[in-house]
Parts: structure tokens; C-alpha cells; sequence
């Protein structure tokens, strides 16, 4: 798996925030987190390279004779070539066939399903960034909607106060609009802390400063009408946690192969090299071979892998169980918020707009009060709020979607 992993960008890198595209982009390029999981794949990659190899051969030298008794010298000496005889033994031990393929093959297995476990954790943090990135929109469009109902409250207040000095309003009108005034101006201080924190959130997951600076969030991703049944077996067949845990199950399977053939003996073979001080040279072949007598251990040995594989099963399934749940959670969402946002955009808010125009000009006209005014108002605002939320909510479902069955929908 190829990777390439910069520092953490300058705090003021232009057009970051906007889009999600570039904040994932952005991520993928700079986040430690994901820069160390790919690493560590691709060192289960690399690792998996020296499996099934043979072992390294040993060496010995033998030192025959070494005071030299029976050469009738007697002479203590610890140099080859000054004993009496010196052997130099190369053994090489060749593992029962079968043995060194499925080693490899259960390596082979364990850095796929790390390399999926990489893929399944980008989708973890795509997730996260993607939610972080829309709660930094709903908080600077919740604090633009609040700052531009400053100027309608005002020109309500004007009115109020106009309509108080030539004494065809009340006193109350007055204080109600200025105290709601004083509650829009403390609704805007409590969006200006969720929008901090909601920046101080999404530039933690993108390891830059608390405060480092965020282009405005710009238009949210269209909501698609997703086929439900191809979603699940998207799922079911392309999910990197699913094949993760598939690929677990396949090394679990091939280690308990691998075990069971512990049941048959490792041979090695050796060539020495007999080297008198004074005589003739000459080869010795050897054969040697463990004897796997250790009945107990050896069927230990074999349950404990066999029980691996069945865990590692039972992890999958309870896995594809979690994540079905999760999917059809998400489908359902994702169907109610579109549902929201189409009724209140095309209904609710062009009905809550048209009495709050009415009002205003009846109250202008003398023929509403002030509270009936103030009444549409607050409906008004009520209403594009539950649009921003409506719009948030099927945005949510939509990115748990793609975290489910992939981005594209």
C-alpha cells in the first residue's frame, strides 16, 4: 500500500472547510493517525515477505582430540588444524511439506485483512471528519440566520417605537421587541461559541490549531435515493471491516492446517568435513529428524487454533449483524429528514413567511397588534431552524451511509 504523509499544513492554508472534498483530501495527506495505520500495514506487508522461508542453516566446528593424546603429542592446543582431528558441520533443517506454504499463505492473509483494517479505519475517520465538518456548517449557517433576523427585529422595534410616539402603540410593544432583541443578541453570543467549538472540533481531527483559520462551508451534498437492497449487499460484499475479519478467518483456517502438521516430523540435513592434523580428508552425510512424541500439547496446540477460527467467525457475523442494523438505522433516517426538509422548504416555511408578511402589514396598517406580530416572527424563525435541521439530519444519515456502503450511493 503506498503512502505518502506530510506535516500538518500552515494554520492559514487557503480553502480548507469549504468542501468536504478538501478536508478528507487534506486528511488522507496529513492526519499521524492514518499516516501510522498505513505504515503498520504496510510493515504486516513487508513482514509477510519472510514467511515460509527456510530456516538458516547452523554451523558447527568440532574439535577432535584436542591435547592430542593419540598422536602421542600431547600438546593442548584449541586451533583448528593443531588437534587431532577437525570436523566442520553444516546442518540444514527442511520443515515437513506443506508446512512453510501455509505459513505463508496465513501471513499473506494477516497483512491483507491489516491492509482492510487500514481501509475500514479511513472510512471510521472519514465519518468523523464529515460529521465534524457539518455540525462547523450548521453552526455558521444557525449564527447567519440569527444575524440576519437582527435587521428584520430591528425594523420591528422601529415600528413599534414609531407607532408608541404618536400614541397609537403601547409601551409594552416596545419592551417586548427589545427584549427580544436582547434574546436574538444572546442566541447570536451562544451560535458564536458553537461555531468556535464546532472549528476548534473539525481542525483537531485535521491536526492544525484550535483556532487555525476555515474557509465558510459551502453547499451541502444533494440527497440521493439510494437502493436499499443493493446498499445491503454493497455492505455484505465490499465493507474493509467485513473482509478484515474474513481475511482473519481465512489465516485462522490455514494456521490450524499448519498446526495439525506439527503431527509429522521436520528433517534436517547435514554435511561434515573431517579434517585430520595428519591424514586423510573425507565427507560424512547426516539425517536427523524430531520425533513428535507430545501427543498432549500438540492437540492443545490444534484446539487452541481451531477455537481461533471459530471466534474469529463468530466476530464476523456479529459484525455484519452490527453493521446491517446500522445501515437499515441510516436508510430510515435518511428517508424521515428528506421527507422534513421537503415539507418545511416547499410548505411550512413559504406559509410561515406569507403570515409574517401579513401580520407585519396589518400591524403596520393598525389592524394587528404588536404580539400578533412578534408571534409570526418567532414561527418564522422556528421554521428555517427546522429547515437547518432537517437539512443537517439527512446529511448525517447520508454520511453513515457511505460509511456503511461507500461514497458512492
Amino acid at each position: 500500500m503506498a503512502l505518502l504523509w506530510l506535516p500538518p499544513a500552515s494554520a492559514g492554508e487557503p480553502g480548507l472547510g469549504a468542501d468536504l472534498g478538501g478536508v478528507l483530501a487534506h486528511a488522507r495527506m496529513h492526519h499521524p493517525g492514518f499516516a501510522a495505520d498505513t505504515l503498520e500495514a504496510a510493515a504486516a506487508r513487508a513482514g509477510a515477505g519472510a514467511a515460509g522461508a527456510l530456516p538458516d542453516p547452523r554451523f558447527t566446528i568440532e574439535l577432535m582430540d584436542v591435547n592430542n593424546a593419540m598422536s602421542g603429542r600431547n600438546d593442548f592446543s584449541v586451533l583448528p588444524g593443531q588437534v587431532g582431528e577437525t570436523r566442520y558441520r553444516v546442518v540444514q533443517m527442511l520443515p515437513w511439506r506443506g508446512k512453510r506454504a501455509l505459513e505463508a499463505q496465513a501471513a499473506d492473509a494477516l497483512a491483507a485483512a491489516r491492509e482492510a483494517a487500514v481501509d475500514a479505519g479511513w472510512r471510521e475517520l472519514a465519518g468523523s471528519l464529515k460529521a465534524a465538518w457539518l455540525r462547523y456548517w450548521s453552526a455558521s449557517h444557525e449564527l447567519a440566520l440569527y444575524r440576519e433576523q437582527l435587521g428584520t427585529l430591528a425594523a420591528l422595534e422601529d415600528a413599534a417605537l414609531a407607532r408608541y410616539r404618536s400614541g397609537a402603540g403601547s409601551q409594552q410593544a416596545v419592551l417586548r421587541a427589545q427584549g427580544e432583541h436582547t434574546e436574538l443578541r444572546l442566541r447570536i453570543a451562544s451560535a458564536e461559541q458553537a461555531l468556535a467549538g464546532a472549528r476548534a472540533a473539525l481542525n483537531g481531527l485535521l491536526d492544525r490549531p484550535a483556532d487555525a483559520a476555515l474557509a465558510a462551508p459551502g453547499a451541502l451534498p444533494a440527497l440521493p435515493r439510494p437502493d436499499a437492497a443493493a446498499l445491503f449487499e454493497r455492505l455484505r460484499s465490499e465493507h474493509p471491516a467485513l473482509a478484515s475479519l474474513g481475511m482473519q478467518i481465512d489465516a485462522a483456517r490455514l494456521s490450524a492446517e499448519r498446526t495439525r502438521l506439527e503431527r509429522y516430523p521436520d528433517v534436517g540435513v547435514g554435511l561434515t568435513y573431517n579434517r585430520p592434523r595428519n591424514g586423510i580428508t573425507s565427507y560424512d552425510l547426516m539425517l536427523e529428524m524430531n520425533i513428535p512424541l507430545q501427543r498432549a500439547p500438540r492437540h492443545a496446540r490444534e484446539l487452541e487454533a481451531e477455537r481461533m477460527r471459530e471466534a474469529a467467525a463468530a466476530r464476523r457475523s456479529a459484525e455484519e449483524a452490527r453493521l446491517r442494523g446500522a445501515l437499515g438505522s441510516a436508510l430510515a433516517a435518511l428517508e424521515g429528514a428528506r421527507t422534513r426538509e421537503s415539507l418545511t422548504a416547499a410548505s411550512l416555511l413559504p406559509q410561515v413567511s406569507a403570515g409574517f408578511e401579513a401580520a407585519r402589514a396589518a400591524y403596520a396598517a393598525g389592524r394587528a397588534d404588536f404580539d400578533t406580530v412578534l408571534e409570526a416572527w418567532r414561527r418564522l424563525q422556528d421554521s428555517r431552524l427546522a429547515l437547518l435541521g432537517a437539512q443537517a439530519d439527512g446529511r448525517m444519515a447520508l454520511f453513515e451511509l457511505q460509511s456503511l456502503a461507500g461514497e458512492e450511493l
